[in-house]
């Protein structure tokens, strides 16, 4: 089985270096930073996407907060995550059982390859799929579509995992099973109303649940 995997919200906890670099976009742009909770929104979504109600659409400030973001995320934001406890244990079951893996993140491709060179299951990933850098858009159904191309996989031999409704929205997308997970930045709701085909509370009923396909 092909098994595809969000990044941010299902393998690592990566809140802080998040919300750290979008205050810092927005206090050089000298705006209020949103509550705690609404800032949780913006893990997942693409950049432009978040930003643009907050700067009224103007294109050009968007892009200046982009640029402030990655400012602070190439020194500092990319290293601060956790891995989810139990995940590297369930990657290494996967690996073992002979799926083939492979992450989709809508974070650039450039942003998220040092954190999965860097995290000690990474090799374990055959490939990453990440957005172009000046996408505004979720590519989630676009990037599934190309894996499916890559490994010559078929839809019913696929799974996307993911926290966020972008996740089971491309798997929808592509006749995939999109399966969502309880431990990241989105919901059960959210996972139910994009359409999960299933829905794991922890690395473990996760694993179950794959090892049940």
């Amino acid at each position: 089985m092909l098994c595809l995997f969000d990044l941010d919200g299902t393998l690592i906890d990566s809140e802080h270096g998040i919300t750290a670099c979008v205050k810092h976009a927005l206090a050089r742009l000298q705006v209020p930073v949103p509550a705690h909770e609404e800032l949780r929104r913006w893990i997942g979504p693409p950049l432009r996407h978040s930003f643009a109600p907050l700067l009224g659409h103007d294109a050009d400030r968007i892009e200046a907060a982009v640029a402030y973001y990655h400012e602070r995320f190439d020194t500092h934001g990319w290293r601060e995550h956790e891995i989810y406890p139990g995940i590297e244990a369930l990657i290494g079951r996967l690996r073992d059982a002979g799926h083939r893996l492979a992450v989709v993140t809508s974070k650039p491709h450039h942003h998220a390859a040092p954190i999965i060179e860097h995290l000690p299951f990474g090799a374990a990933f055959g490939r990453l799929y990440g957005p172009h850098p000046g996408s505004a858009h979720s590519q989630k159904a676009a990037m599934i579509a190309e894996a499916l191309a890559d490994f010559g996989a078929e839809p019913a031999d696929t799974v996307m995992i993911g926290d966020r409704h972008f996740d089971i929205d491309g798997a929808v997308a592509n006749r995939v099973r999109g399966v969502g997970v309880l431990w990241g930045f989105g919901d059960r709701e959210e996972l139910e109303q994009a359409g999960a085909s299933a829905i794991a509370a922890t690395p473990d009923e996760l694993a179950k649940l794959l090892s049940a396909s």
